[in-house]
């Protein structure tokens, strides 16, 4: 699960951003219009529905990812051989998950990015002739990523929440299906270990969230400290 997890945070925040940075740059553009539509098409789709779609997609349609499952078992594979396996068989329940949270993290990153490019030193930067690209990832995103983190640390209860469905679907072996197939079982105990797990990892999120506040901006320092 926090394979899973992650690898759908991370892909979700990085695209999201650069999608974000993209739609900023001309906000009235097609391009902007077209990201802000395909994202918040993706955000509408039901989790279930959108992993359900991508296996009629790429597993039956187009066999290109495996149906179900973290591994082939049936195989004897390297160690390497082993870690290629699992990561093949990520792709799908990782973009399933991920793709839900990509309008939100583009969202923001087009309104952080649009209030940071109207900023003095950003003229400032343009007018000393800097190249678009270094005024856009150096200055402006340094500045303008900070909501996108604050708003990743927060919802990772709610990746949690959604790996219940995609591990459902995809038939991966962690801890949203074990509550699911607890639930069925009425196992209480066992519901009640997986919401306290679930309930600590949410906690040691929002705490490395707050340490990369400080990766991320170097205005922030720790105690207060300027």
């Amino acid at each position: 699960t926090v394979l899973l997890v992650l690898s759908s945070l991370l892909l979700s925040v990085v695209v999201g951003t650069w999608l974000g940075v993209l739609a900023a740059r001309n906000p009235r553009g097609w391009l902007s219009l077209s990201i802000t539509v395909l994202a918040l098409v993706g955000y509408a789709a039901p989790v279930f529905w959108t992993g359900i779609l991508l296996l009629l997609l790429f597993a039956l349609a187009i066999p290109i990812f495996p149906v179900s499952g973290m591994s082939d078992v049936t195989r004897e594979l390297s160690t390497l051989g082993r870690l290629l396996d699992v990561l093949h068989h990520l792709v799908l329940p990782m973009s399933t998950l991920a793709i839900i949270y990509l309008a939100q993290y583009s969202r923001l990153a087009r309104a952080s990015m649009l209030e940071v490019l109207g900023m003095d030193y950003i003229r400032t930067a343009r007018a000393k002739g800097l190249a678009e690209p270094a005024v856009l990832y150096k200055h402006a995103l340094r500045n303008a990523i900070l909501p996108v983190v604050t708003i990743a640390g927060l919802q990772f209860s709610q990746l949690l929440s959604g790996a219940v469905l995609v591990e459902t679907v995809f038939n991966w072996p962690g801890l949203g299906r074990l509550a699911f197939d607890s639930i069925l079982r009425r196992d209480h105990p066992l519901v009640l270990g997986i919401l306290f797990c679930s309930a600590l990892l949410v906690v040691v999120a929002n705490i490395l969230t707050d340490l990369c506040y400080r990766l991320v901006d170097p205005r922030i320092r720790v105690g207060g400290g300027t």
